[in-house]
C-alpha cells in the first residue's frame, strides 16, 4: 500500500509543479516542434521510469532490434494493465503517442501532457471521430511520431493472459495508410503489478516483446483486412511460451 501512496504523491507533485515546464514546452513548440516533440516525451518518460521504480516493476525487452532505427512505425500491443502505458512509453526509443480511451481526458493536467506527446483520446462510441482519430495517427505516423495502439480496445481481465480479446481492424488502418511498419507487442504479466490486489502495487517482473516488424505495402488488400487478426495470432504465441 504504500507503494500506492507514494505513486500518486509523485504523481500530484508533478502535476502541480509542472505547469510552469507545461507552458515553456508549448511555447517552444510554436517555434520548434521537434525539440518539443523529443523534451515532451523525455519528461514523461523519466516521470513513468520513477514510478516503475518505486513500484518494483523490472521489465525484461525481448526483439528491441525488431523496431525500426530510421523511421516511426506503429505498435499494437495487448491490453492487462494500467501500467501498460507506462511501461511502454518508459522503453520507448523515439516520441511516441497513444490512442487512449477518451474517459483518460478527464484529468487535468495529465490530458495536457497528454497531449503534448500526442496522445489522442477515442471514443469508442462515436465512429465518425474515431475515424478521424485514425487519421490524426497516421498523419503524426508521417511526420515521424510512432504510435502505440490497444487494439483490444480496452484491459482485458481474464485470468488467463494467454487469452486475448479480439483485436478492432480498424486501428490497422495507421499503418496501411501511413505505410509505416506495424510491430505486434507482447506484455506479459503486467497484471500482476496492481490489478491482481488492487489498490497495492506490487513489485513484478514483466515481459515486453517486440515481434517482427510488418510491412503493410508487402501484403496483399486481403491481408492488409486481417493484421489485427494476425497480429492477435503472433502476440497469443509469445504468450504461450513465457
Amino acid at each position: 500500500m504504500l507503494r500506492f501512496i507514494i505513486c500518486c504523491i509523485i504523481v500530484g507533485l508533478f502535476l502541480i509543479l509542472s505547469l510552469p515546464v507545461l507552458l515553456v514546452e508549448w511555447l517552444v513548440g510554436k517555434k520548434w516542434p521537434h525539440a518539443r516533440d523529443v523534451s515532451s516525451f523525455r519528461i514523461i518518460q523519466a516521470v513513468f521510469r520513477l514510478l516503475l521504480f518505486i513500484g518494483g516493476v523490472h521489465v525484461t525487452q525481448v526483439g528491441r532490434d525488431n523496431i525500426p532505427a530510421d523511421t516511426s512505425c506503429m505498435f499494437a500491443a495487448n491490453h492487462r494493465s494500467i501500467f501498460d502505458i507506462l511501461i511502454l512509453i518508459s522503453i520507448m526509443p523515439r516520441p511516441t503517442g497513444i490512442v487512449a480511451k477518451k474517459e483518460l481526458d478527464r484529468f487535468p493536467v495529465f490530458n495536457l501532457w497528454m497531449r503534448m506527446i500526442h496522445c489522442l483520446f477515442l471514443d469508442r462510441n462515436d465512429l465518425r471521430q474515431g475515424m478521424k482519430t485514425i487519421q490524426t495517427a497516421t498523419e503524426y505516423v508521417e511526420q515521424g511520431v510512432s504510435m502505440l495502439i490497444f487494439p483490444e480496445g480496452t484491459r482485458n481481465k481474464e485470468e488467463d493472459e494467454r487469452s486475448l480479446l479480439p483485436f478492432h481492424e480498424g486501428s490497422f488502418r495507421i499503418a496501411v495508410k501511413s505505410g509505416h511498419p506495424m510491430i505486434p507487442v507482447a506484455l506479459s504479466h503486467t497484471q500482476e503489478i496492481f490489478e491482481r490486489q488492487f489498490p497495492r502495487i506490487c513489485p513484478a517482473q514483466v515481459t515486453v516483446g517486440f515481434l517482427p516488424a510488418v510491412d503493410p505495402a508487402a501484403l496483399s488488400r486481403q491481408e492488409q483486412k486481417k493484421m489485427g487478426e494476425a497480429s492477435r495470432s503472433a502476440i497469443r504465441e509469445f504468450l504461450g511460451g513465457n
